[in-house]
């Protein structure tokens, strides 16, 4: 369990920062968007199924979901 708990992590964690960076946004900033429309209780919730896909699909994933938020 505490493998996964670290992975999870890891993944969000990575998520955030391949965000900011496509985004060029700060960490803060992209951290507070991300929170702010619960993107990295989505991320942790669909590791399984997200951490198999290329970070360009997930970033275009971040995307939508934020835009179905709106």
């Amino acid at each position: 369990m505490t493998d996964e708990r670290g992975n999870i992590s890891y993944f969000v964690s990575f998520c955030v920062e391949q965000y900011k960076n496509a985004k060029k946004m700060s960490g803060e900033a992209a951290l507070t968007l991300l929170d702010n429309y619960k993107v990295l209780d989505y991320l942790a919730e669909n590791y399984e199924a997200l951490h198999t896909q290329s970070y360009q699909w997930i970033l275009e994933d971040i995307d939508e979901f934020i835009n179905n938020r709106k």
